[in-house]
């Protein structure tokens, strides 16, 4: 089946993601950072936030385990915008070529729904696209199956006719079993090369 629907996430796909950036001054050794982002202000943590609790909930939460860590803690929002500096060269200009050329474009993100305001209020391109799901806004995260269908359903998508772009190789395995075609973003040469392989040219 052809393709009609395009779907982008969007940190490391479209805007760019490093949690490490801002803690770097604020935690210069190494190896304390490392910990502190591995095991405290955690992917694991974030993505109860990327799911819809509140940053206060989790901070309370996270200060009650590592009471030594709470002034790192506590500044995790208000760094947050040095956590994404800019956009990721070339991938927003191939989605406005898309949509441009009539493509059917969404955006499927684990993102909190307040930073995802501040990330659309930075980086415009963002608005340009038909919609977008936001797992904090609908309390479902990548890559539990229920996103998918509810984006899907949400946008109108056929699955078979479907492309999907993530930069998590679970992300990807699961919209393939949901019947999305998904690729694994490394760079915009690999996305158009991959759109290219459905006969999409940008």
């Amino acid at each position: 089946m052809a393709i009609r629907h395009i779907v982008f996430d969007i940190g490391r796909v479209l805007i760019q993601w490093d949690p490490e950036r801002p803690y770097r001054a604020l935690i210069p050794d190494e190896e304390q950072r490392r910990w502190f982002l591995s095991e405290v202000c955690s992917p694991a943590w974030i993505g109860e936030q990327d799911r819809g609790r509140s940053f206060a909930e989790g901070e309370r939460i996270l200060i009650d385990q590592y009471p030594d860590s709470e002034d790192w803690i506590r500044a995790f929002l208000p760094v947050w915008g040095d956590m994404v500096p800019g956009l990721i060269d070339g991938t927003p200009d191939i989605m406005r070529t898309l949509i441009a050329d009539g493509w059917d474009v969404t955006m499927l993100t684990n993102f909190h729904q307040d930073t995802f305001l501040t990330a659309l209020e930075r980086f415009p391109v963002l608005a340009e696209p038909r919609g977008v799901t936001v797992s904090g806004r609908v309390r479902m995260i990548k890559p539990e199956p229920e996103i998918y269908a509810h984006h899907a359903q949400t946008f109108g998508l056929d699955p078979a006719a479907t492309v999907f772009f993530d930069d998590s190789p679970r992300n990807i395995d699961a919209a393939h079993t949901a019947g999305w075609h998904a690729h694994l973003f490394t760079s915009a040469d690999s996305m158009r090369r991959d759109l290219a392989t459905h006969g999409i040219t940008v």
